[in-house]
C-alpha cells in the first residue's frame, strides 16, 4: 500500500535521496520543464503516474558517457547506433521507479525485437550491489540492470529528478524526455515509443 501511495508523487526528488545514496544534483535547482503534456496523477485513481513530458531538448544528440552492464563491462549509448533507444534512469530507493519498471519490462518484451533498446540505468551510488539484489527480488525478465557510478546522465540530463526516461531516434537525437513515472501502457507512452520507432 505504502508503495501505490508514494508511486503516486510520480517522481523523486535527486536532492533528497534514501539514507546512504549520494546526491546528483545537490547544488542545482531543476530547470522549468518546457513541455507540452503533463499527467498529473488522476484523483481518485490510487498510484497513478504522474509526469511531464519535455520537447524543448528535441535534436539534442545522446551524451557518449560510459556506464556499467550487468556483465561489469563498460558500454556506451554508441554501442546502440542505429536503433531508436529509451534511457530510463532510476534508482532502487525511489518508489515512484519502482512502480515505472514492470511498465518497462513491458515495454522491452513487446518492442525489444522491434529493435527499441531500453536501457535502465541505475543511479544508485552504491552500484552493483543494490543493483543486483533489486534485479534478484522483482521479476524483470526483459530487463538489465545498467549502472551508472558517476550519475553523469542525473547531472547531464539535469531534471533534478527520477525516473526521468529519455526517447531517441535511431539516429541518437533526442526525441523527448519524461520526467517523472509513466505508465507505459498508455496511450501516450505507446505514442512516444511508436515515434522513436519511426524514426
Amino acid at each position: 500500500m505504502t508503495l501505490l501511495l508514494l508511486a503516486g508523487l510520480g517522481a523523486c526528488d535527486r536532492q533528497s535521496p534514501a539514507p546512504g545514496q549520494g546526491q546528483a544534483n545537490s547544488s542545482e535547482e531543476a530547470p522549468a520543464v518546457s513541455g507540452e503534456a503533463r499527467g498529473p496523477a488522476e484523483s481518485g485513481k490510487e498510484g497513478a503516474f504522474s509526469y511531464t513530458i519535455d520537447r524543448s531538448k528535441a535534436g539534442t544528440p545522446a551524451p557518449d558517457f560510459t556506464f556499467t552492464g550487468p556483465d561489469g563491462a563498460d558500454a556506451t549509448l554508441k554501442d546502440f547506433a542505429g536503433k531508436p533507444m529509451l534511457v530510463n534512469l532510476w534508482a532502487t530507493w525511489c518508489a515512484p521507479c519502482v512502480a515505472e519498471m514492470p511498465t518497462l519490462d513491458a515495454v522491452a518484451k513487446a518492442y525489444g525485437p522491434k529493435r527499441l533498446a531500453v536501457l535502465t540505468i541505475s543511479q544508485d551510488s552504491q552500484g552493483e550491489s543494490v543493483v543486483k539484489a533489486f534485479f534478484q527480488k522483482h521479476e524483470l525478465p526483459n530487463l538489465q540492470g545498467w549502472i551508472d557510478p558517476e550519475n553523469q546522465f542525473g547531472f547531464h540530463y539535469a531534471t533534478g529528478m527520477l525516473p526521468t526516461t529519455v526517447l531517441y531516434d535511431a539516429q541518437g537525437k533526442e526525441i523527448a524526455r519524461v520526467v517523472g513515472a509513466l505508465d507505459w501502457h498508455s496511450k501516450e507512452g505507446r505514442d512516444l515509443i511508436d515515434a522513436a520507432l519511426a524514426s
